[in-house]
């Protein structure tokens, strides 16, 4: 079996801005990844099947919502110890990062934010210790970017909803026992239904083919007829900010998420130039392989730097939309940038999976354009900076 050699870069020692609870958090996820996730991601990967066996070690990790209270079966943790475990986890795998990012931010945190008692109750602890998995249905087959044009609906048929329409590109889908689903009542007006697995007329078809996120399924959901009790509706919030809020908790864990990736396309390609001789020396001492390094560790630097102030303004409740964007923005593209020049460094080797790196670099061309694409949140900065929106 494979042995995961990966030692964490701390060129700034960001480590002195941590808690000893955000290490010892940090430090078990790196662990659980090293024990239970590298000896079996590049298998589940070529065979495009998410390891449902990692579902038990997820809970235990705390990473089934890491900051929701301890009554609900939560971990009760800050926003920077949620962050660390999505880095660890995608330095593991985007894939496996994704499911726990749904389940915590995309399904859980509605849950608790804007569901009532009863619902806490009753779906929040099955959620936290992975007896039960759930999915976010925003997205649409025509409706992306612009999630507030979607077609999926509700009518108030008495004694309860009766949901019809459509969502694509659904992350745990096929597999989900519920799903937060956002969709428009009479007036047109967004509102979030839990809908269960089993309800007549929804059915979760698994997508098939994808060249990125293979050790993640991913669906679709759809909605004929079904009849949604109204104890299912989320009674606290609605109106398109309701799922955006549960996106901007989400676009944070991947922005600490995709430096893991970044670390690991880094070290990777750090100890393979320390190996790989070529003309009488190491690649490592030739002038271009170093300036890579050089540049790939400076950027992981400047995006560590960024998640940890994002961190800090989250736990202050200070953190806006746009800055999450611009950090949702600047990480993924960044960890693409560094998996791009790491495989270069390892050469022919870098696109077979002996290495993590290809395997990386196909995921976020996914994390690139999902929850956000890297255009859109480039306009949602420049809205911010100029009052104007230009993607309207």
């Amino acid at each position: 079996m494979k042995q995961d050699l990966f030692q964490a870069p701390d060129y700034y020692n960001l480590d002195d801005l941590l808690t000893d609870e955000h290490k010892m958090v940090r430090d078990a996820a790196r662990e659980w990844v090293k024990r239970d996730v590298s000896p079996i991601i590049e298998e589940a990967a070529q065979e495009a099947k998410f390891p449902k066996s990692i579902i038990k070690g997820l809970a235990e990790i705390g990473a089934f919502g890491p900051y929701i209270p301890e009554e609900y079966g939560g971990a009760g943790l800050d926003q920077i110890s949620y962050g660390l475990i999505m880095q660890e986890i995608e330095r593991g795998d985007s894939g496996v990062r994704s499911t726990a990012s749904v389940q915590s931010s995309l399904v859980m945190y509605p849950i608790y934010k804007y569901g009532n008692e009863e619902q806490r109750k009753k779906y929040l602890p099955k959620l936290a210790s992975g007896e039960w998995m759930g999915c976010f249905g925003l997205t649409e087959p025509d409706h992306g970017s612009n999630p507030g044009g979607m077609t999926t609906n509700f009518k108030d048929k008495g004694d309860h909803y009766l949901l019809n329409g459509a969502k694509l590109w659904i992350s745990n889908s096929p597999f989900a026992d519920i799903a937060v689903v956002w969709a428009k009542d009479e007036n047109g007006r967004i509102h979030g239904l839990i809908v269960e697995r089993g309800m007549e007329g929804f059915s979760t078809p698994e997508t098939h083919n994808k060249w990125s996120l293979r050790a993640s399924a991913t669906g679709e959901l759809i909605f004929d007829n079904v009849k949604v009790p109204k104890e299912n509706l989320l009674p606290n919030k609605s109106g398109l900010g309701a799922p955006l809020g549960c996106l901007d908790s989400a676009r944070f864990g991947i922005a600490w998420g995709t430096i893991g990736a970044a670390m690991d396309c880094y070290d990777t390609a750090l100890r393979y130039s320390k190996e790989r001789m070529q003309f009488g020396k190491t690649i490592a001492g030739f002038q271009l392989q170093q300036k890579k390094l050089a540049e790939m560790i400076t950027e992981i630097t400047k995006a560590q730097l960024l998640a940890w102030r994002l961190g800090v303004l989250r736990n202050e409740g200070k953190a806006t939309t746009a800055q999450i964007s611009m950090a949702k923005r600047n990480n993924v593209d960044m960890a693409l940038n560094v998996a791009r020049e790491a495989r270069q460094i390892l050469g022919a080797m870098g696109i077979t999976g002996e290495y993590s790196i290809m395997r990386h670099m196909m995921n976020l061309e996914s994390v690139i354009t999902y929850e956000g694409t890297h255009d859109i949140h480039l306009l949602i900065t420049g809205m911010d900076i100029t009052g104007i929106a230009a993607f309207k």
